[in-house]
């Protein structure tokens, strides 16, 4: 399976818009943004738990990074409330579930295959910071190395905001929304920005809370 497989182009998908798709496990369901293979795939989802649904145990070989968006997710290393990021890397393993629901963004298969680095953030309880000759932004950082960086960004309304990409960006509405390309993003969509472009937005009249992941693209092989 191939969606969205072609990492030159600017690819945007409004999740709202599409069908929720049933997984192989009782109970969760996903909107696929990009996906290359079949089950077992480089893949970018949001994933929808139902209560007391799960999935069976499993080893992460490629990695797995996901945000929770609604609800908790569980697994037997804790509970995960909105605004949880977490990082489990390749060769961790776990039991996904949810007893009271949840919705999740969920990245699989990318992480350099030497990783052994495990992240556990809440991010709801960080407050984000100014950022210098950023006017209107506040970043809370979540993970970032030689590879890639992940934080949210919060724009205040109306923000024009212009960020370089050299190694690509993904760029996913939390709340709010913003303009990019004549293009209007709410929540849950989806933008992803190939190696080499600039992101050019202007936050809604409400502002946006954004999740963005920079500088992986580049190490795109597929």
């Amino acid at each position: 399976m191939r969606i969205n497989a072609d990492f030159s182009k600017r690819v945007a998908v409004h999740s709202s818009q599409m069908e929720w798709v049933r997984s192989p496990m009782p109970g969760v369901e996903r909107r696929m943004l990009d996906r290359i293979g079949g089950e077992v795939a480089r893949a970018t989802s949001i994933v929808r738990y139902a209560p007391g649904s799960s999935f069976s145990a499993h080893t992460h070989d490629g990695g797995e990074e996901f945000l929770v968006l609604e609800g908790i997710f569980q697994d037997e290393h804790g509970d995960y409330p909105i605004g949880s990021y977490v990082r489990n890397p390749p060769t961790s393993s776990h039991t996904p579930g949810s007893e009271p629901g949840c919705v999740i963004l969920v990245k699989l298969h990318q992480f350099d295959p030497t990783d052994r680095f495990q992240v556990r953030i809440s991010s709801s309880v960080i407050p984000p910071v100014a950022v210098a000759g950023r006017n209107g932004v506040g970043v809370i950082s979540l993970y970032a190395d030689a590879r890639e960086d992940v934080r949210i960004e919060v724009w205040d309304p109306a923000t024009g905001i212009r960020v370089d990409a050299p190694g690509g960006m993904e760029v996913f509405v939390l709340d709010g929304g913003f303009d990019e390309g004549g293009e209007s993003f709410s929540k849950h969509s989806w933008l992803r920005l190939p190696p080499g472009d600039t992101l050019h937005a202007v936050a809604g009249a409400a502002g946006a809370r954004v999740w963005i992941k920079s500088g992986h693209l580049s190490h795109v092989s597929y």
